[in-house]
């Protein structure tokens, strides 16, 4: 959603520009791990994330960031096609961000558990979220506009996280590649051949 810039449009620069010149002090690495800075006009960063682990390597997705009135808010956060920079719907994502979480289970017959034990399951939870296929997902993580903005996360507000960081750009591709790129291990190939999508080895946690 766009937004007008209420904060003094000094004051977010200035916090964009740290954002930007402290990924710049180390972007040789961030390259070898398939981050690619492609635009940082303020209030938008544009980084497109590749998979190195594949061969050949592979371009996956874009984040499209809006540090608009950072810090006050923050980021607005999108999965977006890399070469259009079109946010996708959520027919079209390349990656669920999913995470692996532990919750508790039903009882299981012949199962004997300790005394007021109970069974612990693991499932698979997407970080993307959305309501029908051509929605456009939001990231669902504290320090994502999109996330603070949602009714059921009005419990969770930005200025629990503010001064934690949890809008850093660094620290939000961080938490995208974990979810979203490292976890891809292969091509999925239909028969004709073309690929299809990514094979994951495992979800993280």
């Amino acid at each position: 959603m766009t937004r007008g810039q209420y904060v003094d449009p000094q004051v977010s620069r200035t916090k964009f520009d740290r954002e930007i010149a402290e990924y710049r002090q180390v972007e040789c690495d961030y390259l070898r791990r398939g981050w690619f800075l492609v635009r940082a006009d303020f209030p938008s960063v544009l980084v497109v994330l590749a998979a190195p682990q594949l061969t050949p390597p592979a371009i996956v997705t874009g984040v499209a960031f809006d540090y608009t009135n950072y810090d006050m808010e923050p980021p607005s956060v999108r999965l977006v096609d890399p070469f259009t920079g079109e946010p996708y719907k959520a027919k079209e994502l390349p990656t669920h961000l999913k995470r692996s979480v532990e919750t508790n289970g039903p009882p299981i017959p012949g199962l004997q558990l300790p005394l007021g034990a109970q069974a612990r399951f693991k499932t698979q939870l997407p970080l993307m979220q959305w309501y029908g296929p051509d929605d456009t997902p939001f990231l669902c993580l504290a320090g994502v506009r999109e996330y603070h903005q949602h009714p059921g996360h009005s419990g969770d507000a930005w200025e629990l996280h503010r001064r934690s960081g949890a809008g850093r750009l660094v620290r939000l591709l961080e938490t995208i590649t974990k979810y979203g790129i490292e976890p891809i291990s292969d091509y999925q190939i239909k028969l004709q051949p073309l690929i299809a999508g990514f094979i994951q080895h495992e979800v993280p946690s």
